[in-house]
């Protein structure tokens, strides 16, 4: 089932790129929706690749507070998180992300501030381990 979804997302992602280009917020938004079916389907190297390059993209058009540029850090750091090959650096990596996150959601009192941080936790605890 996630496959099909991933191919029509895949084909949407396109079509918005081709009409809109990369740099657009509808752009980001279907960008969004690939790397969660990516994430979904294991497919944690391309998930990463992938959420990297838009979040970089995010943050440059939207800034560091969009929702969609927090969307794409929480799909960056599954995809490094989840990945049975992650190593050290990914998960500092995803600590960093994680922290950055938090860090915004508490400044604007967000309500997905404590799941936030139980996030951030769980990162921390694998460092620790």
């Amino acid at each position: 089932r996630h496959d099909k979804a991933l191919v029509l997302k895949r084909v949407i992602y396109d079509r918005v790129v081709a009409t809109l280009g990369v740099s657009h917020e509808d752009t980001l938004g279907s960008a969004v929706s690939v790397a969660e079916t990516l994430i979904k389907l294991k497919l944690y190297e391309e998930a990463k690749s992938f959420a990297r390059d838009q979040l970089s993209a995010a943050r440059k058009l939207l800034g560091p507070d969009h929702h969609i540029t927090t969307l794409l850090s929480h799909h960056l750091t599954q995809s490094l998180l989840c990945n049975a090959g992650r190593t050290r650096d990914d998960l500092l990596e995803a600590e960093t992300i994680r922290q950055d996150v938090v860090q915004r959601m508490r400044r604007v009192q967000h309500p997905g501030t404590v799941s936030a941080e139980g996030a951030l936790s769980i990162v921390r605890e694998d460092l620790a381990a």
